[in-house]
């Protein structure tokens, strides 16, 4: 069984989780607080700043050209296109460009970033990969559920969000980090496999806490 096959059926619950929690169920209602979305746009922003770096570190790590000019394009089209979108998109909440350079990140923002960079220097491309995937694959979904959610997608604040993670151009970044991880998986002893559903399932779980972290609006506790 391929890589992604195998952990999306074993940690199917924690996955699913992720679908339900209110933030999501809320934003495809329409009836989430404009205030928890603001909340959650700015922390996004910290934490694409840092995604940013894993696939610069991707680039380094990949042992072909092929893989290589991929995540150097990644790199490209995150610091120079999709966070010119967040800031636009953010413009829409009254979020200035600089709330967004002079924000500081929540103890959750700081947690999941500083795990998945942990994850990527300190081991293979496949650790970078198991790392980074859970983002990128849980939003393709979620955006799916929710585009089909009648009048969703039209939404004037969340619809923005959901065209976007539900479109095809982000689905084939989907798709193309899966199957790597699907590559980078095969053949490896058992042991690697364990660790790799262990990053996996740590950042899977982090997901879940980053959307509670922007639901609950939390900060540290001294700043609550």
């Amino acid at each position: 069984m391929k890589f992604t096959d195998h952990v999306y059926e074993k940690y199917k619950t924690d996955w699913r989780q992720n679908h339900q929690h209110p933030f999501i169920i809320e934003m495809g209602q329409g009836t989430l607080g404009v205030e928890k979305f603001r909340f959650y746009m700015v922390q996004d922003y910290l934490y694409l700043i840092d995604y940013a770096k894993l696939f610069a570190l991707g680039a380094v790590k990949a042992q072909d050209l092929k893989t290589m000019g991929k995540f150097a394009a990644l790199l490209d089209a995150t610091m120079n296109e999709e966070m010119a979108l967040h800031r636009k998109y953010a413009e829409q909440f009254g979020i200035s460009e600089t709330e967004l350079e002079q924000a500081e990140p929540s103890p959750i923002t700081l947690a999941y970033t500083h795990y998945m960079l942990h994850a990527a220097q300190n081991g293979p491309l496949s650790h970078l990969v198991a790392a980074l995937l859970p983002c990128m694959w849980s939003y393709w979904d979620i955006g799916k559920e929710l585009n089909l959610i009648p009048g969703a997608a039209d939404h004037e604040l969340y619809g923005e969000w959901i065209r976007m993670y539900s479109s095809e151009e982000f689905g084939a970044l989907a798709r193309w980090c899966m199957e790597l991880m699907d590559e980078l998986a095969e053949g490896v002893s058992e042991q690697e496999w364990a660790r790799l559903e262990d990053i996996f399932l740590n950042t899977t779980r982090f997901e879940y806490m980053f959307w509670d972290m922007a639901y609950h609006q939390s900060m540290w506790p001294s700043n609550n």
